[in-house]
């Protein structure tokens, strides 16, 4: 940008227009600039700003130190980079070292208020140009991943079985992390219920917009277009979506609730386990397939089978076990631990969680039984 435009942006704030050429042999994209009319309340803000900076140096000059000490000009440099836009911080940056150069020369060289005013301005030109970047100000920020959050949470869901079915979904993000990219998806019409369980790679803020991003498209998918299509669908929407990076692996489970028939598809995912009645042991379904997003045309191969009463169906991530285990060892404890469902309830779904979810990843677990 021309300085004469950095000059111009300082006041007048510039917009982003993009564009894409397609057609007659010509694929390009680029943008250009918008110059909006900037509101009075960041015109005010920024001459506030400036004015306090400019300020405090004389201040200092006059009353000394004790009571006007320079690194006042540190809380008025952060609240900048919270909601000044960087050119405007540019601007403030500028009139405080002004206003210290002219406290220095009045009281003297204080090189511990000077490391920390330093501190403070690269914090705040960080905190500006991460915030214009993605266009907030202000706290604003965390609002939005409150809301990116709570939306995660609005789509993990199994939807309200019939009397004679129950069903149980548990997630938990990884520690430290405010997403689960676990992604419980379900929809039922009539008697026929669909439940996709998605894992997309990645966690935390990494992976929590493109597992928003698939958690609207699956579950779009899933009811919308017939159950032996939807693995096929999903994929072909990875593969249109070239910057979804990363893995996604998936099991689908098409239930029919009237008589107990059902069907399971698996995309790269830990295999699904059921449970006969008077076993009390859990077998492991021997639908595979390959990662979504991976290959066109790929195809996966179906198990079906039959719920009778006392029966139960187990969907699960790798998340449910500690890597360093390996996935043959984890599915083994993980079966062998659910033994616990056996004998005390499927209600203890989330203790089980508790007890074997690894401490790196997110997990989830559905279960779904008859009565």
């Amino acid at each position: 940008m021309p300085v004469s435009e950095h000059l111009r942006s300082v006041w007048t704030p510039p917009e982003r227009a993009f564009y894409v050429d397609s057609g007659e042999g010509i694929n390009g994209s680029g943008h250009f600039t918008i110059w909006r009319p900037g509101s009075a309340s960041e015109r005010f803000l920024l001459i506030a700003l400036v004015v306090g900076a400019l300020s405090i140096g004389p201040l200092s000059a006059t009353f000394g130190d004790m009571w006007a000490p320079l690194v006042l000009l540190a809380p008025v440099i952060l609240f900048g980079g919270l909601r000044l836009r960087p050119p405007g911080l540019v601007v403030l940056l500028i009139a405080s070292v002004i206003s210290v150069v002219y406290g220095t020369a009045a009281g003297g060289l204080h090189v511990i208020t000077l490391l920390v005013l330093a501190a403070v301005a690269l914090l705040a030109v960080r905190l500006a140009s991460y915030r214009d970047n993605v266009g907030i100000r202000g706290l604003r920020g965390g609002r939005l991943l409150a809301d990116l959050r709570d939306r995660l949470k609005t789509i993990n869901r199994l939807t309200p079985l019939p009397k004679g079915w129950g069903g149980k979904a548990v997630a938990r993000q990884a520690p430290g992390s405010l997403f689960s990219a676990d992604l419980t998806l379900s929809h039922q019409v009539d008697d026929r219920l669909e439940v996709a369980l998605v894992d997309v790679s990645g966690k935390g803020t990494d992976a929590a917009s493109r597992a928003l991003m698939i958690a609207g498209a699956f579950g779009g998918l899933l009811g919308t277009v017939p159950a032996d299509r939807f693995l096929a669908a999903c994929n072909g929407y990875l593969l249109d979506q070239p910057e979804l990076e990363g893995i996604v692996t998936a099991v689908h489970l098409s239930l029919d609730l009237g008589s107990g028939r059902y069907t399971i598809r698996c995309a790269g995912h830990p295999p699904a386990a059921r449970l006969a009645p008077g076993s009390g042991t859990w077998r492991l379904s021997d639908a595979r397939g390959i990662a979504l997003g991976v290959v066109p045309n790929a195809e996966w191969g179906p198990e079906q089978g039959s719920l009778a009463k006392g029966d139960a169906l187990m969907l699960f991530t790798d998340g449910m076990w500690d890597p360093r285990l390996g996935a043959d060892s984890g599915v083994d404890r993980l079966l062998g631990e659910a033994e616990i469902l056996v004998t005390k309830g499927y209600k203890e779904a989330g203790n089980l969680v508790k007890n074997l979810a690894g401490k790196r990843d997110d997990c989830a677990l559905v279960l779904i039984w008859r009565t």
